[in-house]
């Protein structure tokens, strides 16, 4: 995939156009959902904004559209935020499957609402079952209700799959709406949404591919680092946050309904006459005044708020004694004179009871519930304590709302940590990690291309087409290497053209030490100029057919061929009587004339020792010493056999040999170019190197044109 031709990616003019397309997802969802709300529909709609922005723009703007959607809902409808947690994940999966599959596709728009009407259906069933304990719209819970019962599915499995069909016709309508926007906006304004967060030039598919690629030995990358820690460290303040809202309402519920149960208990106290409490125990509502003091302690617990229990205990040794206890709606009071067995509760307070001192408010979990109970002594004229006025406020749907009060939370947070860590990942993307992770391996395509020139200016303009705009130090990094790489290149451009300067210079001297040489013999006519193209024949036809890889390469070749001029350099040192002897040679000239070769050899030694480092002359110093070798041993000066003898040489051996068969001498005619052929051909294995003979042979067309062009 190529990236859109847009260069004005970060220009205030594109983001507006993005934050208008994001605001109008936006008003769609809030829009289409306010009207399905009055209706009375059970459809919402609100999602049609959030796949389009995220099917076009990505992830962190269908994020950003459910989340502000879900805000502004809570206008009219209370528990919208609580499924803001269903919208972004619709989001996430929105922006990733049409990230790989064609929005124009029927197939493509019909799986993605099955699947996203399954999880919106089966999450947002789940929460209101939590939330509501049945289905938010009353059409659905009646439906949910029929189907359960013709179908004989538990209740919650019958609600399941109704949320998940009204959720297909939801969806589908969504998607239908989102073709029709695709349809209509302008591609230039879909390049726009859709790559215009980049704060370089966007990458291609394969760019993003090869940028991934190259991470994938970065054991902790800087984008997951910075989302792990401002994800935790958000995690850490909101549970420290909601565990201290919580702390602080327990306190002061706990401070509040302790403050009522005691002025109840006080209340009952004074209302109660200490005097008659043991004719109230024995004879009960039949005692004098026993109904109207009821009465008094039916309208204290009334006008104390949360008190659910109000009574009068005389304590004994072995229990407590009621003297009044009320009745509540879901039980009757104990009688006057029940006894009750001490709770565990209380047994740590029981000396101070009998002794008919205050306690301070105990709290209790029994088969009562969990409760909260203050006791004030009532006293008759004398001072004496003669019972306890006791008042119990319930603790438990304290329990529950702090229960519903964490769901809730966790609900609204979940959105808002989707989005959060969604940010943090495109923030951290965009301005550090795909520019830095673009820059270096454009740096690494750079420092690979070695020596070549192309390569180099080719990756220094793919460098410079990122156009890095993050505004920050990852820009001014970015211009920084953009100016490293253009020097550089320019610099190995300078050093390229001085070098070839340089070797040129070499060249012309070489070709002027062999033509030195070869001016002295009076029948090596081109000599050198032939041997050196059958030597470039000879390597690159090695190269090609992969005969000793490890050695042949492009180096190698461009040296033997720059070093083949020298190979007979050590003739100088040959008197011009031996060298132009028109007739056989004795032996003792001949002994003379094979001396050219460890001539040859001293001379370019001598060259070598006044250049320091690898250089060319080295091969040349090999050809120049052991041309007259053989495959078999049987050659000279060494008497070196096979791949002892420097490959170098064993080219060279077949290259002059053959010119020497086909071109004329003083003391014989040149050979036709069948018989030279056969010569070689025969020699191979014994003389020369099979494999050299071997592409030699392979590239008679080649070297006849060296034939022709020399032997006119």
């Amino acid at each position: 995939m190529n990236a859109p031709l847009i260069t004005d990616y970060g220009s205030d003019k594109n983001r507006k156009y993005r934050f208008a397309f994001l605001s109008a997802g936006i008003i769609v969802n809030v829009v289409l959902s306010y009207v399905l709300y009055k209706m009375g529909l059970p459809l919402f709609l609100d999602t049609v904004g959030t796949i389009c922005v995220a099917a076009i723009s990505g992830q962190i703007y269908g994020i950003a559209c459910a989340v502000a959607t879900n805000a502004l809902c809570l206008a009219f409808n209370s528990s919208s935020f609580y499924f803001s947690i269903v919208h972004a994940l619709i989001a996430v999966y929105t922006a990733w499957f049409f990230k790989r599959y064609r929005m124009d596709k029927v197939s493509s728009v019909i799986a993605f609402s099955g699947s996203t009407a399954v999880m919106a259906g089966a999450l947002s069933s789940v929460i209101q079952w939590w939330l509501f304990g049945d289905a938010q719209h009353t059409l659905v819970a009646d439906t949910t209700r029929a189907f359960a019962l013709a179908t004989n599915l538990p209740y919650f499995s019958s609600f399941c799959i109704t949320n998940i069909l009204v959720n297909i016709v939801d969806k589908s309508l969504a998607c239908l709406l989102v073709l029709l926007v695709v349809r209509l906006l302008p591609q230039k304004a879909m390049d726009i949404v859709k790559t215009g967060w980049w704060m370089q030039r966007p990458l291609t598919d394969d760019e993003i591919k090869s940028v991934k690629i190259w991470e994938r030995d970065i054991k902790n990358p800087m984008k997951e680092r910075i989302a792990y820690m401002l994800v935790a460290s958000s995690l850490v303040l909101v549970v420290a946050t909601t565990w201290i809202c919580m702390h602080m309402y327990y306190e002061n519920e706990k401070a509040e309904k302790t403050d009522t149960a005691m002025n109840a208990a006080k209340f009952a106290a004074d209302a109660i006459d200490a005097d008659k409490v043991d004719d109230y125990l024995q004879s009960g509502e039949s005692a004098p005044g026993y109904m109207e003091t009821k009465k008094l302690l039916e309208n204290i617990r009334s006008s104390a708020s949360g008190v659910e229990y109000l009574y009068v205990v005389k304590l004994k040794q072995d229990g407590c004694y009621f003297v009044f206890d009320l009745d509540t709606e879901e039980e009757p009071g104990y009688l006057p004179g029940e006894k009750l067995e001490f709770e565990e509760a209380f047994k740590p307070y029981l000396n101070d009871l009998f002794e008919g001192k205050e306690i301070e408010p105990i709290e209790s979990d029994d088969l009562t519930g969990w409760l909260l109970t203050a006791y004030y002594p009532i006293k008759d004229s004398q001072g004496n304590c003669v019972a306890y006025a006791g008042a119990d406020v319930s603790l438990g749907y304290m329990a529950q709302y702090l229960r519903d009060f964490v769901l809730k939370i966790g609900l609204i947070m979940s959105g808002v940590f989707i989005i959060i860590t969604a940010y943090v990942l495109w923030a951290t993307g965009i301005y550090t990690a795909y520019p830095i992770s673009a820059m270096a391996s454009s740096v690494d395509r750079y420092t690979n291309s070695g020596g070549n020139q192309e390569r180099l200016d080719e990756n220094v303009r793919a460098f410079r087409s990122l156009n890095i705009h993050t505004g920050d130090e990852v820009e001014k990094l970015y211009h920084a290497i953009c100016r490293m790489t253009l020097n550089q290149a320019e610099q190995m451009r300078s050093i390229r053209h001085l070098s070839d300067s340089t070797a040129k210079m070499q060249d012309g001297l070489i070709i002027t030490m062999a033509d030195m040489v070869e001016s002295r013999d009076s029948d090596t006519g081109a000599h050198v100029q032939k041997t050196a193209a059958y030597v470039k024949i000879i390597a690159e036809g090695l190269k090609r057919k992969g005969y000793y890889a490890s050695k042949v390469d492009n180096k190698f070749i461009s040296d033997v061929v720059r070093s083949a001029p020298l190979h007979d350099v050590g003739k100088i040192n040959i008197s011009d009587a031996i060298l132009n002897k028109p007739g056989k040679l004795t032996d003792e000239e001949y002994e003379i004339m094979k001396t050219h070769t460890t001539a040859g050899k001293k001379i370019l030694e001598n060259a070598i020792s006044t250049i320091k480092g690898e250089n060319y002359l080295k091969e040349a110093r090999n050809m120049a010493a052991y041309h007259h070798e053989r495959w078999d041993g049987k050659g000279y000066p060494e008497g070196l056999h096979g791949e002892v003898i420097p490959l170098a040489a064993r080219i060279m051996a077949v290259a002059d040999v053959f010119d020497a068969l086909t071109s004329p001498r003083v003391y014989k005619p040149a050979f036709p170019l069948d018989k030279a052929l056969a010569i070689i051909e025969e020699g191979s294995g014994t003389q020369f190197d099979p494999k050299v003979v071997e592409v030699f042979m392979e590239s008679l067309p080649e070297v006849k044109v060296i034939l022709k062009k020399y032997n006119q």
